[in-house]
């Protein structure tokens, strides 16, 4: 097992439950043909079906591959597996075949990794391998916007009678189509909408508004030849299409500042956690967004300075018509910041407006509140400036927090703006930047 021992292994689990499950599968009794090498560990698990799982976990990784059905990373059955060989319960032999494929199959992608990483951007092991598997690519996505477009104007001719109990199964399969015509983000798009279907009492507007944008997407495609470059590469990035960082780092705009970090927001599933790590320029004003993805069970890069603190960088802009999101260069330590200047409530919702003109795609945007105080909304709360008009807080936000920074007095409040409301993420008590997300 070398350097994995129980306690690293239970710390690889995603969850508290799924640690105790692991534990609970970590018996020799519900394991056949199970063995370990020096590179590997591998076994049959019987479940609840007829046939046992086939789990197989890389040592040098870890990474994990597994036949059940569970959408946690690692699951059950692998975390199991890696206690077993932490307790010195399995015995070293050969790799069987279905293992020693996986691992070459691991191998390799990690050689073309590497092969990647050592060209320069923008070139490619083969031109003409690389152009022929864009086309191929650029005529998948072309026949599923088709379909796509189809289905939009039968629904225009339909109507949304009967769209309640009809319409979740056909997005769904919809998105399906979307994921094989290799189209990930039109396909994120239309699951979202079926997400919409039956949800309130509203759900018909949201509906429309969804497919509406979907509908922008497929009208843009079908014309990105005509559209000017920024705009045509913020609808291929809305498609799927994505931006190798090495080459932003080559040929994106490069912006050199100081930043200050106006809030985080993590967003943690089962199998990805996604930090948003939102800056504006000290002297320029530019605002910027820096993701970061962790697979689930791994920590997330150390952040580069707090909120409320100024890091020193040059940032590399991605290609588009609202270039917000960047790669980030550090050049010196992280400094104390001031509190910064805000917007009213009618300022923060023009700036929003003209992000959306720019990219009408566009699902956050950052706005710094000033002076405003949390108030009670109907059944939920509300930012209130000095002239009496507010931004709704989204319902989900404890406000407890900003209300004990507040204490009814104006505060100065960084957060997330989209479409159902305003997130905060950071607020100031005088200088002082508390973290309320």
């Amino acid at each position: 097992m070398g350097a994995w021992d129980t306690e690293q292994v239970l710390a690889l689990a995603p969850d508290p439950a799924a640690a105790k499950a692991g534990q609970a599968q970590a018996r020799v009794a519900k394991w056949s043909d199970a063995g370990r090498s020096e590179h590997a560990l591998w076994g049959y698990c019987q479940g609840s079906g007829k046939k046992p799982y086939q789990t197989m976990v890389d040592l040098s990784g870890p990474a994990f591959r597994c036949s059940c059905p569970s959408r946690k990373f690692p699951c059950k059955h692998a975390l199991g597996l890696m206690l077993l060989g932490a307790a010195g319960e399995l015995t070293a032999t050969g790799e069987p075949d279905w293992v020693d494929a996986w691992l070459t199959e691991r191998a390799g992608r990690a050689e073309r990794a590497a092969e990647r990483a050592e060209r320069k951007p923008g070139e490619v092991a083969d031109p003409l391998a690389a152009q022929q598997r864009a086309s191929r690519r650029a005529d998948r996505v072309s026949a599923g916007m088709a379909e796509l477009q189809s289905w939009l104007d039968d629904q225009v001719r339909r109507g949304l009678s009967g769209f309640e109990q009809r319409g979740y199964g056909e997005l769904s399969r919809l998105a399906a189509r979307m994921v094989d015509a290799q189209a990930p983000g039109v396909a994120g798009a239309v699951r979202r909408a079926a997400g919409v279907v039956g949800r309130g009492h509203d759900w018909p507007g949201e509906l429309l508004e969804e497919l509406s944008l979907i509908h922008l997407t497929v009208s843009a495609h079908n014309r990105l030849a005509e559209l000017p470059p920024s705009l045509a590469d913020t609808v291929q990035t809305r498609i799927g299409w994505t931006v190798e960082t090495a080459r932003v780092r080559a040929e994106g705009e490069k912006v050199e500042d100081d930043w200050l970090v106006l809030g985080r927001v993590v967003e943690p599933d089962e199998r990805l956690t996604v930090r948003r790590l939102w800056l504006r320029g000290a002297t320029t004003g530019r605002l910027a967004l820096i993701l970061d993805f962790a697979a689930a069970g791994r920590r997330l890069e150390p952040l580069p300075a707090w909120p409320g603190e100024y890091v020193p960088a040059v940032l590399s802009f991605y290609p588009g018509a609202l270039p917000l999101r960047a790669l980030l260069d550090q050049t010196a330590p992280r400094m104390p910041a001031p509190k910064p200047h805000g917007l009213t409530a009618r300022q923060a919702l023009a700036a929003y407006v003209e992000s959306l003109a720019a990219d009408p795609w566009n699902e956050r945007w950052p706005l710094v509140l000033q002076g405003v105080r949390p108030a009670r909304y109907g059944e939920g709360w509300a930012l209130v400036d000095e002239s009496g008009d507010a931004l709704e807080i989204l319902p989900f936000v404890d406000p407890w927090k900003l209300l004990a920074v507040s204490a009814g007095e104006p505060v100065t409040v960084a957060g997330e703006w989209n479409r159902a409301g305003f997130r905060p993420m950071t607020c100031w008590d005088s200088d002082r930047a508390v973290i309320v997300a």
